[in-house]
């Protein structure tokens, strides 16, 4: 078991954030936690001892959304993410920890500026109909960067955000799809190895913030700002990006 007292402070801090926005906020902030993690452990271990809680925390989520997902919706996405999972599976042994740490930095940092680029927009396009094409494209990135460092989030938006689709069904939409896909990521971490002794003793230890972060974003939902949750979120997710990615540029 991993006994960094800053490790615990980045990891709790980072799991009730993505649990926040898990069980009342949304936005795709599950992306969050790797690369804060990454800050004082590899991005191989943060992902490896963050997938078990994350398959735990979709689970309390999915209660919460149940009933609510676009079947239409989820059919052309789901196979092509599984394909990006099997794509990042496959090549996982290409990436070193350099070129992962320098992915989430650019995936950061672009999710970011996406976000202020839409509030300086202010723009509330007409929605887009469902298009395969576009599905299968940005699904199966989804699936490879949520394999690599748990970041699919932005990608899958990429897709749902344009189609504008009722809030409720919107977020059941994206709990169902993780849900699919963190599951289906256990096999190629468990068949990578992955999953040693101290990875799995770590997540165990961490496991009780799954449901305290979904409760927390279930009771803030109506009593927090949700614009001051998400720009203080956003600041500290590309402060975090900048580091990583300086930290990529100047390894030996």
């Amino acid at each position: 078991m991993i006994t960094d007292v800053n490790f615990y402070l980045l990891a709790i801090t980072a799991l009730l954030i993505v649990g926040i926005s898990k069980g009342g906020f949304g936005g795709g902030l599950g992306m969050i936690a790797v690369p804060m993690l990454s800050l004082v452990i590899s991005p191989i271990a943060a992902a490896a001892i963050l997938l078990p809680v994350l398959c735990l925390m979709d689970l309390f989520a999915l209660r919460g959304f149940k009933g609510k997902f676009d079947f239409s919706v989820l059919k052309p996405i789901l196979p092509a993410a599984l394909v990006g999972v099997i794509v990042g599976a496959l090549s996982f042994h290409l990436m070193s920890e350099r070129s992962i740490k320098f992915m989430i930095s650019v995936l950061t940092i672009l999710f970011c500026l996406d976000a202020v680029v839409k509030v300086i927009l202010k723009r509330k396009p007409e929605p887009k109909a469902p298009n395969n094409m576009r599905a299968a494209i940005w699904s199966s990135l989804s699936g490879f960067t949520s394999f690599s460092v748990h970041a699919g989030g932005p990608a899958l938006n990429m897709y749902l955000l344009p189609l504008r689709l009722n809030k409720s069904v919107y977020a059941s939409t994206t709990v169902v799809f993780f849900t699919f896909i963190n599951y289906v990521k256990l096999i190629p971490y468990i068949s990578l190895g992955l999953f040693d002794s101290q990875i799995l003793t770590t997540a165990l230890v961490l496991a009780p913030i799954a449901p305290l972060g979904i409760w927390l974003g279930i009771y803030l939902h109506n009593r927090l700002d949700e614009k001051i949750f998400y720009q203080l979120c956003y600041g500290f997710l590309f402060i975090t990006g900048l580091k990583l990615g300086y930290d990529a540029l100047t390894m030996a």
